[in-house]
């Protein structure tokens, strides 16, 4: 597996997400998304992932309200501002080659164990 764990460092999820590796001993690359951001790259590689970026955005993140993104005219518009503040990240995000969960989902990753081990 190629695991890559994007987050905050202040984030609670993302440090959880960070013990499950570690518990089940599975190598990781951790990338602090406020410090580094994203690469175009892997934004469109966990962006068809999961989805589209809509599942990308911390809707409830003190960010996303102050720069008044809910009233924007367009997805696009949305989308940049995303790609302009790494902030606006939902954490954490972790990606296993082409695929990508967003959030704290054990499940998924289990399921990734799993295949590996076939």
């Amino acid at each position: 597996m190629n695991i890559q764990i994007f987050g905050k460092s202040k984030c609670f999820d993302t440090k959880k997400a960070q013990r499950y590796f570690k518990e089940r001993r599975i190598k990781y690359q951790e990338i602090d998304l406020l410090r580094y951001g994203m690469s175009p790259g892997e934004y469109k590689s966990v962006r068809q992932a999961v989805g589209g970026f809509r599942p990308l955005m911390d809707e409830k993140s003190p960010l996303y309200q102050s720069l008044f993104i809910e009233y924007l005219s367009d997805d696009q518009a949305r989308e940049e501002k995303l790609l302009e503040n790494p902030g606006l990240f939902r954490t954490p995000i972790v990606r296993n080659g082409k695929k990508a969960t967003v959030g704290y989902a054990p499940d998924v990753w289990k399921l990734w164990e799993e295949e590996e081990k076939k």
